[in-house]
């Protein structure tokens, strides 16, 4: 972090505002938003279908299963995979970042903790 950043503001303040925090929020959101427009967009459309296309989703597949009971299995299922798409995103680029950022405000916070005691005994 650049000198210009250290002069104001507590440590969480200074790195938030850090380029490495604003990337790791860039990071977090390109793979957020989007993954929850999809689903919402799967949720309402199962929804609607169910809804207003009651015909379409009463069609039997296989046995007594229909196509509305397999849309609302596959809910669960995509569920599932964006749990297991964010986790592995995570771990490849959140949270190595995410580390970098936690050691730097940990290292300064505890510098900081360490002035602060220092000027409390100093007696000038």
């Amino acid at each position: 972090m650049s000198d210009d950043k250290r002069a104001t503001g507590t440590v969480y303040e200074r790195f938030q505002a850090s380029d490495e925090f604003q990337e790791l929020k860039r990071r977090f959101r390109r793979f957020a938003f989007p993954m929850t427009a999809a689903f919402l967009a799967w949720y309402l459309l199962y929804v609607v279908l169910s809804g207003w296309a009651r015909d379409f989703m009463g069609v039997k597949l296989f046995s007594s299963a229909n196509i509305a009971l397999v849309f609302g299995l596959l809910q669960f299922v995509s569920t599932f995979a964006i749990a297991w798409l964010y986790a592995r995103h995570a771990e490849r680029k959140l949270d190595p970042l995410a580390d970098k950022v936690r050691g730097g405000v940990e290292t300064e916070a505890a510098a900081e903790r360490r002035d602060d005691l220092g000027k409390a005994e100093d007696p000038r």
